[in-house]
């Protein structure tokens, strides 16, 4: 790099251990959280450097800080990034027993001249999906409230129409975008979000142009199971759905018309959308 510049991000994962603590299983829920991080900064075309985790608990079991280490080191192996340490807090009376909260902040490197920001996206590009596996690490709050409040499912039930249960289906790992970006070369990007929270309605407007709407066909791809239970179940509205969810898009990206078919068939990436004139916003089309 001739300019190399530092890239950071710091999250959590969010009510998703709730999910981990109800079945007590903790070894993925730090690939979560790290493969969350990997993609904030990879939207800028960032390639992570290392890791720093935190727990903070009311009194630290080994056997779950293990299970913790193991996903978090995993993950960051897979990254091709350093974890280096963290902060681990025990405090009586903060938390619950037998809970936790994880956070971590990741730190990447890029090319100044490389870095991705969408000021080249322009009408008539095209808008890109790749699949989400699942929930990732976003709109749990509201997804527990159907599940288990509603529908009066538990984490051993099988999910309606499907072999695997509630809680497998939704501790789900949060997929890593990143190796699989980089089988493209930086310059084919105009732009790349990460579908997290606020879906794709919040999460695309953040690479878009002042004078730029994307416009989303809805029915471009298939939306998985999980999110049809949750909004035929819960009677969410649709434009409510993907704003809380990613809908089966983890990630977004945009191409010229010119290099679309290339990187679909490279990334088995989704058509989803276009580029038209507009205000920066996303306009979906149901």
């Amino acid at each position: 790099m001739r300019e190399p510049v530092l890239v950071a991000s710091v999250d959590g994962v969010g009510t998703k251990l709730k999910i981990a603590f109800a079945i007590d299983k903790h070894d993925t829920i730090g690939a979560d959280l790290v493969n969350h991080c990997v993609n904030d900064i990879a939207t800028l075309g960032a390639r992570p450097l290392f890791f720093l985790d935190y727990i903070g608990c009311e009194r630290l079991e080994r056997r779950v800080f293990q299970q913790l280490l193991l996903g978090l080191s995993r993950a960051c192996r897979a990254a091709g990034c350093a974890l280096l340490g963290g902060e681990t807090a025990q405090m009586p009376g903060m938390y619950r027993r037998g809970e936790y909260d994880l956070a971590g902040c990741i730190v990447g490197v890029a090319d100044r001249r490389q870095i991705i920001d969408g000021s080249d996206i322009k009408p008539g590009d095209v808008v890109l999906g790749l699949a989400s596996t699942g929930l990732h690490t976003n709109g749990y709050s509201l997804a527990r409230k159907i599940l288990f409040d509603k529908m009066r499912l538990k984490v051993t039930s099988a999910l309606p129409g499907s072999r695997i249960t509630v809680g497998e289906e939704l501790l789900r790992a949060h997929k890593n975008y990143q190796p699989l970006l980089t089988k493209i070369p930086g310059s084919v990007f105009k732009g790349l979000a990460h579908i997290t929270g606020g879906g794709l309605i919040d999460n695309l407007p953040r690479i878009l142009p002042p004078n730029c709407d994307a416009l989303i066909d809805t029915k471009s791809w298939r939306v998985p199971r999980i999110f049809q239970i949750l909004q035929e179940n819960g009677k969410i509205d649709l434009h409510e759905m993907y704003q809380v969810f990613n809908m089966g898009i983890g990630m977004a990206t945009i191409v010229t018309e010119q290099n679309a078919n290339t990187v679909i068939s490279m990334l088995r990436a989704k058509r989803i959308g276009r580029i038209e004139r507009g205000t920066g916003k996303v306009r979906l089309k149901f």
